[in-house]
């Protein structure tokens, strides 16, 4: 009934190292508001840091001591009424340059933060998190899809070689310019033709022909609905790359989105990148006005465009983008040969085909990145009422990144250099992999969100979960005795195992996962009794002590590695096919299932093994 050295110490360093990883799960969360730079190129500075901090005590309201963390600062409150109040204090006082996020931190000691020690994440039916309710500017999806027209009807119009003046928008409608009507009426058969979409009618007016392109009202919602679905695919795309678990992404109203982000995040950097709308725009430099000085106005169809961070002077560019950041298929972000951060660049098919031709004919002329982000300016004001209210105005913000000779035929894959800091890399290639935004969304609700069902139900939850497990540790053992305790230890090591291991690889628990764990507490209970009560049988069938403890555990062995084998292939069924709570489900009943394999069996024996291995006995306390 010995065992090897080796194994008991091997068997005692997991359970230590399980104990050890699972002590985070004591510290519980508190409020707190997280601020870091509106890109990841931005830090936060010291002189911001003194404004968010007199922001706060100027409103009343207690914290603690600002922790410097690798994205910005993080601001702990006492309360979530405070943390509310705190938000806005510091928005209010630092502006548009930085964001202000509520969050949930952790509250583990240093010492297990430096062992990488975890508490597990809790879903948003147990723990709540972090509620964003963004708006989409649908008027710009439909002003963007107009601009697209305008590009296409002057192209129809120029291969036909029908003659025209202009053609300009007016709202959700366009208006072609011509010289004669002769030249409408082909412009019209034309245009009848090939854009469907639009209502044609003519227009005179200043002693010219005009014809309008309205667009028609089923076009328009067909434009609006694609724009919501896109940005629906965008943000799920974007959170899935931030590693967010369990986060809820869904559409709520004719233009609005909800983003809920379960347990504690980097809600900073999950709202600074959720909400971004940027892409890029692929230029050739106007080589025909090269030394024009920036001061004065540019020359039809070009434009001044200023540097990032105004690091040179301004370039000028030609309107026509030769490549958009939606042609991006793949991004990632590397270094150079000088170890300067980079982004290499994937284009679909169409893209490099695009590229390929436009650097086909300009070898040695210059081309520019053109980085194209919309912004929001927040405004403060009072109603009639007193009351704060809160405008948002809209603008774009368009730098040149860089500026390179083409040296050579471009294709579908280059690289992008010229960005400030890796992080800024990884964020620009985080926004053009997960796709580009059809429309811009605006932040017009942000509040931390209680557990979805209630906590109320949560306690009660917990209170039977806790009755259960007190009922079969009395249970055990008053039944077991001896034996009974070393289940109930093996038990209460199976937790530890299950919650550092869910901790140690970021699975969310929610409250079908608490049925799980309950039901793989149960099974290495049950274990337990089919080797217990096998050990009763021996011992009546009148072998030794000694002898019954070996015959239990060896022949009980095949029955309780089948019984808990086919629970695993239907837990490993659910976890490929689940989805949610089903998956949560699957996910802590499959860990539990193969901690109590180890409990159950390994550590109970070890233990029996030392009580009654080390003596001679006449009877066994069973």
């Amino acid at each position: 009934m010995r065992n090897p050295l080796w194994k008991e110490i091997l068997i005692v360093l997991i359970l230590v190292v399980s104990v050890f990883y699972s002590l985070p799960n004591m510290y519980p969360d508190q409020p707190a508001i997280q601020i870091t730079g509106a890109s990841a190129g931005v830090t936060v500075s010291d002189q911001a840091v003194s404004l968010a901090v007199s922001a706060v005590q100027a409103a009343g309201l207690r914290m603690q001591r600002p922790e410097r963390q690798k994205n910005g600062i993080l601001i702990r409150m006492f309360t979530a009424e405070d943390q509310l109040k705190a938000q806005d204090a510091v928005r209010r006082a630092l502006g548009d340059s930085y964001v202000v996020a509520l969050n949930l931190a952790p509250t583990t000691p240093l010492w297990l933060k430096n062992l990488h020690a975890e508490p597990m994440k809790l879903g948003l039916d147990l723990r709540g998190g972090v509620h964003f309710l963004l708006q989409v500017d649908l008027d710009k999806a439909v002003a963007v899809r107009m601009d697209s027209y305008v590009a296409d009807i002057r192209g129809k119009l120029r291969e036909a070689k029908i003659t025209y003046r202009g053609v300009q928008t007016e709202g959700q409608s366009l208006l072609v310019k011509f010289d004669t009507d002769a030249d409408r009426e082909q412009g019209k058969n034309l245009l009848r033709a090939d854009f469907p979409d639009f209502d044609l009618s003519t227009v005179e007016r200043d002693s010219s022909f005009y014809l309008r392109l309205q667009l028609a009202v089923p076009r328009v919602k067909e434009i609006e609905d694609d724009a919501l679905a896109q940005n629906l695919n965008t943000i799920r795309s974007r959170v899935n790359e931030l590693g967010v678990a369990e986060a809820m992404v869904q559409r709520e109203g004719a233009n609005r989105i909800v983003v809920e982000l379960p347990g504690v995040q980097d809600t900073a950097e999950a709202k600074r990148v959720l909400g971004r709308t940027a892409t890029l725009e692929f230029r050739f430099v106007d080589w025909t006005h090269e030394n024009a000085d920036p001061n004065s106005p540019p020359p039809p169809g070009s434009q001044w465009f200023p540097y990032k961070d105004n690091a040179q002077p301004p370039v000028l560019l030609l309107n026509h983008a030769i490549v958009t950041g939606e042609r991006v298929s793949g991004a990632h972000a590397g270094f150079d040969e000088y170890s300067r951060p980079q982004v290499d660049i994937n284009l679909d098919a169409q893209g490099g085909r695009l590229m390929t031709d436009a650097t086909r004919n300009n070898l040695f002329r210059r081309m520019a990145v053109l980085f194209v982000e919309q912004k929001v300016h927040t405004l403060y004001s009072k109603d009639a009422h007193g009351q704060d209210v809160m405008t948002q105005q809209p603008y774009t913000v368009k730098n040149v990144i860089n500026v390179a000779t083409v040296q050579s035929v471009l294709g579908s894959q280059f690289r992008i250099t010229g960005l400030d800091s890796p992080a800024e890399a990884s964020e620009l290639a985080l926004l053009l992999r997960a796709g580009s935004l059809a429309a811009p969304m605006y932040f017009v609700e942000e509040r931390t969100v209680g557990p979805s069902l209630g906590q109320d139900n949560i306690d009660k939850g917990v209170r039977s979960t806790i009755m259960g497990l007190v009922l079969v540790v009395i249970f055990m053992i008053a039944n077991y005795r001896i034996f009974g305790l070393t289940a109930v230890f093996a038990m209460f090591m199976n937790l530890a195992i299950l919650m550092s291991v869910m901790g140690a690889f970021g699975a969310a628990l929610s409250l079908p996962g608490i049925a799980g764990i309950v039901l793989s507490v149960g099974m290495s209970v049950d274990a337990n009794v089919l080797i217990f009560e096998r050990v009763r049988e021996e011992i009546a069938l009148g072998l030794s002590p000694h002898a019954a403890i070996i015959a239990g555990y060896d022949r009980a062995f095949t029955t309780i590695l089948d019984s808990n084998l086919s629970i695993l292939i239907v837990a490993s069924i659910l976890i490929a096919m689940g989805a949610g709570p089903v998956k949560g489900f699957a996910v802590t009943l499959a860990i539990g299932i193969l901690a109590s394999m180890f409990t159950a069996i390994t550590v109970t024996r070890v233990l029996v093994n030392r009580i009654y291995g080390t003596r001679r006995v006449s009877r066994l306390s069973i």
